[in-house]
């Protein structure tokens, strides 16, 4: 891993959806008692509409975009940030993200994803009209890997579980 984690260490969780970056962030901000943030929710917030909305009206590419400026403005210390699933589509994002954090892909298998994903045509998904939860998956393993520091497999394991595999995962590349 590039640095270790400090107070003043951010823990950016990375990877599909519905792999539980929020569940897990919320949990790991409390066990680590640090501020947690959800930048699609910042997203949400800042442009008074749903992630699905922005989608429909503006596009694929403006959600993009929007997830890229929100990122590149968030200057925050001793948080746990969930991001979307699509912020690796953003060199400049990930970079910024990197400057003051430790990445944790959260992994899981597509079969898992599969079984998970509901509400897909209102969940905001950042997606080419007709691409498949295979095709994205596809797609975007490859980068959450680039940008982990730490991979944390979470298939078979409650959140709980997945909470402990973070830590000790983060206090394994401390020392």
């Amino acid at each position: 891993m590039r640095k270790a984690v400090d107070a003043a260490t951010n823990i950016v969780l990375i990877g599909m959806p519905w792999c539980g970056k929020s569940t897990i962030g919320v949990l790991l901000a409390k066990v680590m008692m640090r501020r947690f943030v959800d930048t699609d929710l910042l997203i949400q917030a800042g442009e008074k509409r749903q992630l699905q909305e922005i989608i429909d009206a503006e596009g694929v590419e403006r959600l993009r975009a929007l997830e890229e400026q929100y990122v590149c403005n968030l200057t925050v210390h001793h948080h746990v940030v969930a991001t979307g699933g699509s912020v690796v589509y953003s060199d400049k994002a990930m970079w910024h993200l990197r400057e003051n954090g430790v990445c944790v892909y959260l992994r899981l298998p597509l079969s898992v994803l599969e079984t998970r994903a509901t509400h897909v045509s209102t969940r905001g998904l950042v997606r080419a009209p007709g691409q498949t939860l295979r095709d994205l998956y596809e797609e975007r393993t490859p980068r959450y890997e680039k940008w982990a520091d730490v991979v944390v497999d979470g298939e078979g394991l409650t959140h709980e579980q997945v909470l402990e595999a973070v830590l000790k995962a983060l206090q394994s590349e401390e020392e």
